[in-house]
């Protein structure tokens, strides 16, 4: 599939077929974590792939509820894959703690910007770009809410030292299903006031 079509393509799908994703294809996805960044290379990526339908109904019962009050199906428990999408912050610190062996007298930069959120929103964006060039679709949900991210933590099973981004659904797009549009929702900007030229 050419770029221009995978860019096209991308967009949050919550409406899936029952049709399983095959090994080959989500290992061809998975693959985009050797290509993601992380500041200093740091590594700091943890994914969790879970096909199990038990745990994905768990992790519905956590979060699919507000989206059915929107007039989205079942899409979170009817995925056939998630990706929990996490982040070790300690090993950016490791990594950077590590500098002064090359640099004396470096001591580890404030973190301004926690790059460790920065590469989870990049490690996502491989992810789903990847998704679509195998023809499937992709979905995400996490929240604002700290129980309810431990608890799609706890479901599954990230370590403690690991901190859940959000869950990432693959699967076939039911292209039957209308994309509800709700009362919220606003037209995308025009490309001339989100970005400014200085030539």
């Amino acid at each position: 599939m050419d770029f221009s079509d995978v860019l096209r393509k991308r967009q949050m799908v919550r409406s899936y077929t029952e049709e399983p994703v095959s090994d080959d294809a989500l290992n061809r996805i998975l693959w985009a974590v050797r290509r993601a960044p992380s500041a200093g290379f740091s590594q700091g990526h943890r994914l969790v792939v879970v096909t199990d339908a038990k745990l994905r109904r768990q992790a519905a019962d956590i979060s699919e509820g507000r989206y059915l009050e929107f007039g989205f199906p079942p899409w979170i428990s009817t995925a056939p894959v998630h990706i929990y999408v996490g982040i070790r912050e300690r090993s950016y610190h490791e990594r950077y703690g590590q500098a002064e062996e090359v640099r004396p007298g470096y001591t580890e930069i404030p973190w301004p910007v926690p790059f460790w959120w920065f590469d989870a929103g990049a490690m996502f964006m491989l992810l789903q770009l990847a998704a679509i060039n195998e023809r499937l679709a992709t979905g995400y949900f996490s929240s604002v809410y700290t129980d309810e991210l431990d608890a799609l933590a706890q479901v599954a099973g990230m370590p403690d030292d690991v901190a859940l981004a959000g869950v990432i659904t693959v699967g076939h797009p039911d292209n039957d299903f209308p994309i509800p549009v709700p009362d919220h929702a606003v037209p995308r900007r025009p490309n001339d006031e989100l970005i400014e030229w200085r030539r």
